[in-house]
């Protein structure tokens, strides 16, 4: 376990083995003790949710690169390890068992898995969250991501639809925009909404927030904390109230950086894993989104992701055998 140090930054990642045996009759019974998927979130429960590109091995490489002095890595599965990894001192897995509720598990949606990314044991009080597929891809400042104007975040440019709920067919990001307008809104009746979402970026977290905010909201904990796969009813917390709500207290500022969104299974995939290669060393970060859904593991836009990856960081970190 780690032991906790005001100077440390510690890394947690989520993982899944989407071609695990035992994980896909867990989802299968899931699924058939829930009946149907009314309420599913868009792409909510689509294999490119759970598929496994070698993002994570590739993430810690861009992490040993780009930011060698971080603290302890925790990795959160559903029981699973992956099969390359060294593991020992600097890294824990850390099964959901042992972070969740007997009674809320089996989970299948992230939303629900992070709310409890702050109550890992030694966990840091500043740390950085990444999902897999989003990676460094430049030099890691900690003065800049941490520092003391409020920890870094990062907004699309695109502004949302007005509506006034969330909506079946919009992305979670767009209804956990909605979701902070309301809570926030009710709050404090000076709240001024921006309807911009948050980017696919590194999260920086401070622990001591996360329970602040944990204490301040615990309606929207429960109710996350109640589903087992995606909801478009129940939008997730990190990526947007988090965020919004530690601009709103001056605890967070809006930064500007260099980066990339890429999508595999868009039209002009193949320009934009080019130009990722081209900009690789000089993007703050990255973020190589499976938009390829249900295509079979050997699809072209698939093979893309690893290969290009193992391109950029052909290096093992110290994490693997």
């Amino acid at each position: 376990m780690a032991t906790p140090d005001v100077d440390r930054i510690d890394v947690v990642y989520l993982w899944v083995d989407g071609a695990d045996p035992r994980w896909q009759a867990n989802r299968r019974a899931a699924q058939a003790r829930i009946g149907g998927n009314a309420g599913a979130a868009r792409f909510g429960d689509v294999s490119g949710r759970y598929r496994d590109n070698g993002e994570l091995r590739n993430n810690l490489r861009a992490l040993q690169r780009f930011f060698p002095e971080h603290g302890h890595v925790h990795i959160v599965t559903d029981g699973q390890c992956p099969a390359w990894l060294r593991t020992g001192p600097g890294v824990s897995v850390v099964d959901h068992r042992t972070l969740m509720p007997a009674t809320a598990l089996p989970v299948f949606d992230s939303g629900h898995i992070e709310t409890y990314l702050h109550h890992l044991p030694g966990l840091s009080e500043r740390f950085i969250y990444f999902n897999d597929d989003v990676f460094l891809g430049a030099p890691f400042d900690a003065t800049w991501w941490f520092s003391a104007a409020g920890l870094a975040v990062f907004k699309e440019a695109a502004l949302l639809p007005d509506y006034t709920a969330p909506q079946p067919h919009e992305s979670a990001l767009v209804n956990a925009s909605l979701l902070s307008r309301a809570w926030l809104s009710a709050r404090d009746p000076h709240y001024r909404h921006v309807p911009r979402v948050f980017a696919h970026s590194p999260r920086p977290m401070l622990v001591s927030a996360m329970r602040q905010l944990e204490y301040e909201a615990p309606e929207l904990f429960h109710a996350v904390r109640s589903t087992v796969f995606r909801s478009w009813t129940v939008p997730p917390l990190i990526p947007d109230l988090v965020p919004r709500w530690m601009v709103h207290l001056g605890r967070a500022i809006v930064r500007e950086c260099a980066s990339a969104y890429l999508c595999s299974g868009a039209a002009d995939a193949a320009e934009q894993f080019g130009e990722l290669c081209a900009r690789f060393g000089k993007l703050d970060f990255f973020c190589i989104n499976d938009t390829s859904d249900n295509a079979t593991p050997d699809a072209p836009q698939l093979l893309r992701i690893g290969d290009t990856l193992e391109q950029l960081l052909p290096y093992p970190s110290r994490f693997e055998h």
